[in-house]
């Protein structure tokens, strides 16, 4: 397979400059979220408007203001995808006191409204139900009717997309395709619009001279999306690259990425995420392999005959668009997140997925 490259550009969000027009086929983001106090100072210090409506306690003016800063940025993930490419967002809501008033700050209403002004399609979304939360939080008053609100417990994952369903036009694009396959069993799963099963990432940044919290979302998100939305070769974005963990899911799914960070101190724990890519390529590669093996096996035990034969690996499959779909893992990444970075990827051979300690159902 064709190595992929992956670059990191620290430059501000609304002005992307370094990306071409219509060179991307997907994004993977989660913006700074307006209303949440980690972020104050933030969207505070790029606009005193912000500023001045959380002083005089006009939050309905702030999360506007600080929605201005993010609008731009939408624009520009608009132009640098290509026709029938994704964005997907990671927002969460927020609730919050601003002077005497309690609210609710619908942070993924504001931006699918954006995003449809600008001429995205919104697509069904998905909701993230996060298992950091407690159940047993609330706000308000407790036990007394009428006092209490309900605790946030989930974040959306907004998908867009530019313009008609994206073409897969010459003999090449349309192989990388089918090699990116889902399992069957694994599609059904992940094309869910309510996910359970992803814990949140921990927010501090422990030895960084960077900011003290980040707002990363778990590895195994970004590879989710990666693999629904894109093919093997794609680039992905995200302007908001943080500490790299988009960048870190594409070189470990085996596509390219632009990562795009206004806060250069971030440098070091990006280069710490994408020197995990290996192991975290071979552990997702190799979960995929065996979930699938564990689902053949009930299957076979509900006496459920798979229809298809894999081309390369042997074992059964549901569907026929399943036959061509390889199994890759990254093995090194070289370079520097200064001069930019290339992972170097291989197919699992027939071999050692034969080998792999599941039974295989004939």
């Amino acid at each position: 397979m064709n190595p992929t490259r992956h670059r990191i550009h620290f430059v501000d969000a609304t002005q992307m400059r370094p990306v071409p027009d219509a060179s991307v086929h997907l994004t993977v983001t989660s913006p700074p979220y307006p209303m949440i106090q980690m972020w104050d100072e933030m969207f505070s210090g790029r606009s005193r408007s912000v500023r001045r409506a959380l002083d005089r306690g006009d939050g309905a003016a702030a999360f506007e203001s600080m929605h201005r800063q993010l609008d731009p940025v939408w624009a520009e993930v608009h132009r640098v995808l290509a026709p029938g490419g994704f964005a997907c967002i990671n927002i969460g809501d927020a609730t919050r006191s601003v002077g005497d008033r309690f609210a609710l700050y619908p942070n993924h209403v504001r931006i699918l409204q954006r995003l449809q002004e600008i001429g995205f399609t919104p697509l069904p979304c998905i909701l993230w139900r996060k298992q950091t939360n407690s159940p047993n939080k609330f706000l308000g008053s407790g036990m007394l009717p009428a006092g209490a609100y309900v605790t946030l417990e989930h974040e959306y994952i907004l998908i867009a997309r530019k313009g008609a369903k994206r073409g897969f036009a010459n003999a090449e694009e349309k192989r990388r395709r089918r090699q990116s396959a889902l399992f069957w069993e694994e599609r059904n799963r992940l094309f869910s619009d309510v996910w359970f099963d992803l814990k949140g990432t921990p927010q501090s940044l422990p030895g960084s001279d960077a900011r003290v919290r980040s707002g990363a979302f778990p590895l195994t998100l970004a590879y989710r999306l990666i693999s629904m939305y894109s093919a093997y070769g794609d680039t992905v974005l995200d302007p908001f690259a943080g500490t790299g963990t988009t960048t870190a899911a594409a070189a470990a799914a085996a596509r390219n990425s632009i990562g795009i960070e206004i806060d250069a101190s971030l440098g070091p724990a990006i280069a710490d995420s994408v020197g995990q890519v290996p192991a975290r390529s071979h552990h997702m590669t190799r979960q995929r392999l065996s979930e699938h093996l564990d689902f053949l096996e009930r299957r076979n035990d509900a006496e459920k005959a798979c229809r298809h034969t894999h081309r390369t690996y042997g074992f059964p499959v549901v569907t026929a668009q399943e036959t061509d779909l390889l199994l890759q893992v990254a093995e090194r990444v070289d370079g520097s997140v200064e001069h930019g970075l290339t992972a170097q990827h291989r197919v699992l051979s027939p071999e050692e997925v034969r080998s792999f300690p599941t039974s295989v159902p004939s």
